[in-house]
């Protein structure tokens, strides 16, 4: 062998062991300041408690901030990809900014990890979607909870009032659906915005459509709003949320103004509530106990556990991509997509996710409970 020959097989495994150390980069991205920073503080703060490694390799995060706004998501996952060059990104916290990030993300080849609701974020799995994932459940499914609750409480009209944004569109459009196929009519439809101090105007004119119920197309504290505004306009009626406000701070700043408020949500909300034989209960109450030991008593979150159940999916997914390309590489990403898109059985706060080609989500109804605000806390409804 000659000098040349073996300073070329030196210089290929110094390379392959460079390669084969490189740590995997993940991007979080959640909206930890402005309108839903009850949703992605806790996001953010559930970063803390991922794994460093997996599967023999160093994990590392990097977390940005878009303050709630869809174009600095935007901005965000083009600097995690541009510059951090990570593997994967797991984000962000709202419907429309991580629509907008879809094509960013399938356009650079990089798996993202939604943490936002909407059902438009993964489907249909098209050349772009199939870059993308998500955890939380979408407005579909939980829509149909809703519902199915309001025609067993003999609910015959209803009215609505939600964001103005991709979100509250995506929560009204399955109402409409699922109400119509119950025999239940729609007769009032207000939109505001994430930001605004008044919903005066838009409750009025539900209250005046009489509904048998008041169905909340919102999220974070900013849902608090259009409640207390019905019941200072002295509305009676059954008042609906969705899983957007299942956090502390909804009813920290919604006090009695949001007593009696129903909504579906994630199990992990009332994991000690649970019957022992839900699957479900032994891992949410492991995250309980993590998130409350690192950040107080009372202060977990079932947005908190969507980013941890992304965590459990990597657990998964990533040894199986590391058998086939190392991080940083085009091929790694390629390969985490696939397997991501192949992970079966994963028991997580929320549910219990089987994945394919065609559901990036991959949960069913075992992942929702329908909930009740009871002297300022959350009751599970048998």
């Amino acid at each position: 062998m000659t000098t040349r020959t073996v300073l070329s097989v030196l210089s290929a495994l110094l390379t392959l062991g460079t390669v084969a150390s490189a740590e995997i980069k993940i991007g979080v991205i959640v909206s930890a300041t402005g309108p839903a920073a009850s949703l992605g503080i806790p996001e953010r703060n559930t970063v803390a408690l991922l794994p460093q490694s997996i599967g023999g390799q160093k994990i590392t995060y990097t977390i940005l901030d878009d303050a709630s706004d869809t174009t600095a998501a935007v901005t965000a996952t083009r600097k995690l990809i541009q510059d951090t060059k990570v593997d994967l990104i797991i984000g962000t916290t709202t419907t429309p900014a991580s629509l907008a990030m879809i094509d960013v993300v399938a356009e650079a080849r990089v798996p993202m990890i939604s943490l936002a609701a909407s059902e438009a974020i993964i489907k249909p799995v098209d050349a772009k979607r199939s870059w993308v994932f998500k955890t939380p459940q979408t407005d579909a499914l939980m829509a149909t909870a809703i519902v199915q609750h309001m025609q067993r409480a003999k609910v015959k009209t209803v009215g609505y009032i939600g964001f103005n944004d991709a979100y509250g569109e995506g929560w009204l459009a399955e109402l409409k659906k699922n109400a119509a196929a119950r025999g239940i009519r729609v007769v009032a439809e207000e939109r505001y915005g994430r930001s605004d101090t008044s919903v005066t105007g838009q409750v009025l004119k539900v209250v005046a459509a009489r509904p048998d119920a008041v169905l909340i197309g919102a999220s974070g504290v900013p849902a608090v709003l259009p409640q207390k505004t019905l019941k200072d306009r002295g509305y009676a009626g059954a008042i609906y949320q969705t899983h957007g406000v299942a956090n502390a701070d909804f009813l920290r700043v919604g006090g009695k103004d949001v007593e009696g408020a129903i909504l579906p949500a994630g199990p992990v909300l009332v994991a000690d509530q649970l019957p022992d034989t839900n699957p479900d209960k032994k891992v949410g109450l492991n995250y309980v106990t993590l998130y409350e030991a690192k950040y107080g008593a009372g202060s977990v979150s079932t947005f908190g556990a969507h980013l941890w159940d992304a965590g459990l999916l990597l657990r998964k997914a990533i040894p199986t991509a590391l058998k086939t390309a190392q991080p940083g590489t085009p091929e790694f990403r390629s390969a985490l997509r696939t397997a991501l898109e192949g992970t079966r059985n994963v028991i997580g706060a929320h549910g219990i996710f089987n994945l394919s080609p065609s559901d990036h989500l991959g949960l069913d109804a075992r992942s929702r409970v329908m909930v009740q605000v009871v002297n300022g806390t959350w009751k599970l409804l048998k």
